[in-house]
């Protein structure tokens, strides 16, 4: 590797002044390296290089902590905030890139390196006294947790056109925030995809981090296609606690991607588990986290030598450190049985009451297991301010005097709102922020006012949840509604609803329905739970109707909002419990209209026996309405059975 003589530029320094420890200097500077250095490497024999190298990011350079004797500074922690640009050629090995496919691999795997050293959570740590211990500098010290919530995007370019000049696209986003990626499911033929994913990312400091979702379109032949990149400041959300916004997308002629966010805070106070455990309960995502674990691995003692070429030497051991799915690798040091790996870790837990975690130690070169170690998070709970400070751990199966020593640190996610003292916040890098036609954006700031939810799970028979307060922002209902459907009105005004069934047939004697909605806040859904059908009209005791029930989204009606229930043989008065949602935001539910529709298998084309429209404006869906509901005439033709 030859370095080269063209050093880095710096483009512009920053020094904060603010919110800064009396023993830090903060300072970020902005990257420009593109210089001639030659790197040389092999691979499977083959030999090849990088040549014209080029980097630009920004770089935190964190100085901490200060003290009175030279150099003045105890350590560094140096690390680009966000993924840096980079751009490279690769030389000798032009058969090899020819392959297809392979020069991205190569690329993208560099990129993964760069960021796995230095893009944070990671962090480039550099010890410059040693009068100060290593656990200062390598210690993780997460300042809160970004919980994301990518609900839909609308109006997205059309990538796959067909024969008729129509076009749709496979939409799938790559969420990220640092060196942290999620990806979503892919959409097939739609250019209004419906996602629902839910996700979290572990912040270490929110000034000057970006989160962004990148927009592809899925191809199967070829290379994805960008349809587009949406980009937040995560600090604007961490002042205002909670966001539910569209934003309009980058790079792209069109399309909007809608983005909740929450900021969660850290608490050292066991009290707050409960109201952690009860908001991932409601919110029904498996995924979501409670708390928050910083372990610090010191050093190793005593593991037991390895037999290698019939004579026992000292391993190279490396550990592997794991908390439910999540798996993390330490670095390897070499021929030693006291290890020291002075090295941090930070995984987001489910339930800390019933999690575990594992380290399990191995020879590198034999793959020999030295030995493991398995700890009960549940016993972190009883120390003082959750805390675990250089505690040597008996290892399993290495000897009695093996030992790890270890610190541990729990934080419980909770979410305390935000704060307004910056008026001249931006919250989007680029001003891609859109408002409601009727409101200004200083308008609809001042009139914030954070709006108690009160929705809960249907049956639950606990008490109901605290739920953090939903912000009223102008950016929550985006554009022009979508227009009412023209056959609904006339149905309204006939649709009857009653919270007892009394056993009548209905207003038209074709039976009724019941029915329960509700709309959940939190987890963005319309619920409908279709019960029952009592007394359908039975014209021909030889033919028992065969009823089942379909469910559309009015008023565009389309294929992706269609839900069907079971079909129920030979019976008037069929049961049925079946549960369906769509995702929906609130401000959605003044626009929409439920199509229910009861139908009869008994035929190929499958005849409708009632109908009914559901103004979705009409209910009040912040708690469950659970009601009967006369069916009447089939107000349009079904299109498909």
């Amino acid at each position: 590797m030859r370095l080269g003589t063209i050093p880095p530029r710096i483009g512009g320094v920053k020094v904060y002044d603010k919110n800064v420890s009396r023993d830090e200097i903060i300072m970020d500077m902005d990257i420009f390296y593109a210089g001639d250095c030659d790197i040389s490497f092999t691979l499977a024999g083959v030999s090849g290089g990088i040549k014209d190298f080029q980097i630009h990011g920004m770089v935190r350079v964190v100085m901490k902590p200060l003290i009175t004797t030279m150099p003045l500074v105890g350590g560094l922690q140096i690390y680009f905030l966000n993924n840096p640009t980079l751009d490279f050629n690769l030389v000798g090995m032009a058969d090899l890139l020819d392959m297809p496919g392979l020069s991205d691999m190569l690329r993208r795997i560099i990129v993964e390196q760069v960021a796995a050293m230095m893009v944070l959570p990671n962090k480039l740590p550099i010890i410059l006294s040693d009068a100060v211990p290593a656990q200062v500098l390598k210690f993780p010290e997460p300042q809160g947790v970004l919980r994301v919530h990518v609900v839909e995007a609308k109006n997205l370019m059309k990538k796959d056109i067909s024969v008729l000049g129509k076009g749709k696209s496979d939409p799938y986003a790559i969420i990220t925030l640092g060196a942290e990626n999620f990806r979503t499911q892919t959409i097939d033929n739609t250019v209004d995809p419906k996602w629902d994913y839910w996700c979290e990312f572990c912040v270490e400091t929110a000034r000057g981090q970006l989160f962004s979702a990148f927009i592809f379109d899925k191809d199967k032949t070829g290379k994805d296609e960008p349809l587009g990149r949406a980009t937040v400041e995560v600090l604007g959300v961490t002042r205002k606690g909670q966001t539910d916004t569209w934003v309009s997308l980058e790079d792209a002629t069109t399309g909007m991607v809608h983005l909740r966010m929450t900021w969660l805070q850290l608490s050292s106070s066991l009290a707050d588990l409960k109201d952690a455990i009860a908001e991932t309960q409601m919110l029904r995502v498996t995924s979501m986290s409670t708390s928050i674990l910083m372990v610090y691995v010191d050093s190793a003692k005593n593991l037991p030598k390895v037999l290698r070429k019939g004579v026992y030497t000292a391993p190279d051991p490396m550990f592997q450190i794991s908390l439910a799915k999540t798996v993390k690798t330490s670095v390897i040091q070499y021929r030693t049985d006291n290890p020291v790996y002075e090295q941090g870790f930070t995984f987001l837990v489910h339930d800390p009451e019933t999690d575990t975690l594992h380290v399990k130690f191995t020879d590198q070169k034999t793959s020999t297991e030295l030995g493991k170690l398995t700890y009960n998070l549940s016993t972190l709970l009883d120390k003082e301010n959750l805390e675990l400070q250089d505690q040597p751990l008996q290892i399993k199966n290495a000897g009695p005097d093996s030992k790890l020593i270890v610190s541990m640190r729990l934080r419980i996610l909770k979410y305390l709102g935000g704060s307004t003292n910056d008026d001249d916040l931006s919250l989007f890098s680029h001003e891609v922020m859109t408002s409601s036609p009727t409101l200004s954006r200083t308008e609809s700031i001042k009139k914030e006012e954070p709006v108690p939810t009160t929705t809960s799970e249907e049956g639950s028979p606990e008490p109901k949840p605290s739920e953090p307060p939903e912000p009223v922002e102008d950016v929550m209902v985006i554009g022009e509604p979508p227009p009412r459907v023209e056959s609904s009105p006339p149905l309204l005004h006939r649709r009857q609803m009653s919270t007892t069934s009394n056993l009548s047939s209905g207003e038209a004697s074709l039976g009724k329905i019941q029915l329960t909605l509700r709309h959940s806040i939190q987890r963005q859904r319309l619920i409908v739970i279709v019960h029952k059908i009592a007394n359908l009209p039975l014209k021909d005791p030889s033919n028992i109707p065969d009823p089942y029930v379909k469910l559309y989204l009015l008023p565009e009606r389309s294929k992706e909002s269609k839900r069907k229930t079971e079909t129920v043989r030979d019976n008037c008065n069929p049961t049925y419990d079946e549960t369906f949602d769509y995702v929906m935001s609130q401000g959605e539910l003044s626009s929409r209209q439920l199509e229910i529709t009861v139908l009869t298998q008994k035929t190929w084309k499958s005849p409708v026996m009632g109908q009914v429209i559901i103004n979705l404006a009409d209910l009040d869906l912040s708690k469950a309405v659970t009601a009967w509901f006369d069916l009447q005439p089939e107000a349009t033709k079904e299109k498909d059975a």
